[in-house]
């Protein structure tokens, strides 16, 4: 796997245009959001503009540098024949594709932590009162986004498309996960909704730990949401993903 991910890094550093997805867009998205973050009224649900737009900078970084960048990285190594070539080794599938997306997860875990240390310098944000739920919230959040990538990838014909394919997750966890507006201002049946997509539980949680303001229910309610997401999308990976290029 270490030999797999060092290839992969190499070859992620070749990729110009899946790199600046990968490394600038988390860093600037959120930060326009700003103007429109700072028009709502947080007050009335106990948020301020740093609690909204932490979780969402750590948010947009799982959505770009890790699920929209390992889509296109496993349907390039399939289009390619690697990941066939290498099943005829002794590694597993699994270490063949948790070795391809090691790269992707090690720069959004790295890109997620300086955006939260920069939201919490440039927004006035004290320290987490909750940093498990944090930690859970981005570690879940890691794990679920490239099982959703190896997911998509398996129903993504070229590298092409692979440009395409990630886009309704991403405008879905975009507008619905918490991320844009919080699910406290939307109403109830929409927020019900809402909370069911994957994205949520990883943004509910990572908002607990600074707000601190989850209960053990609500927290535990998002672990398992979460794990429950990781599960189906696992299950759905060892039933269709295709290790060959689609004709």
């Amino acid at each position: 796997m270490a030999a797999l991910a060092r290839a992969e890094l190499t070859l992620l550093g070749r990729s110009r245009g899946t790199l600046f997805a990968a490394l600038f867009v988390p860093f600037v998205l959120p930060f326009s959001l700003r103007s429109a973050t700072e028009e709502m009224d947080l007050a009335e649900i106990g948020l301020s503009v740093g609690t909204v737009m932490l979780p969402a900078a750590v948010g947009f970084s799982l959505l770009f540098a890790v699920y929209g960048a390992l889509v296109g990285i496993f349907v390039a190594r399939r289009e390619e024949l690697v990941l066939k070539r290498l099943r005829t080794g002794e590694v597993r599938d699994a270490e063949i594709l948790a070795g391809a997306a090691l790269p992707a997860c090690t720069i959004g875990l790295v890109q997620s932590l300086l955006l939260a240390a920069a939201c919490t310098v440039l927004l006035d944000l004290p320290a987490p009162p909750a940093p498990h739920l944090a930690v859970a919230g981005l570690l879940l959040g890691l794990v679920l986004s490239a099982a959703l990538a190896a997911l998509t990838a398996s129903f993504t014909r070229t590298s092409e498309s692979a440009q395409v394919t990630p886009m309704p997750l991403m405008l879905v966890s975009i507008l619905g996960s918490g991320m844009g507006i919080p699910l406290e201002m939307l109403p109830d049946r929409v927020a019900a909704v809402c909370g069911a997509l994957p994205l949520t539980p990883v943004i509910t949680l990572i908002r607990g730990g600074w707000t601190g303001d989850l209960s053990a229910y609500e927290a535990l309610g998002a672990v398992a949401t979460a794990l429950a997401w990781t599960v189906v999308a696992v299950f759905a990976v060892r039933r269709w993903f295709r290790w060959e290029p689609r004709r």
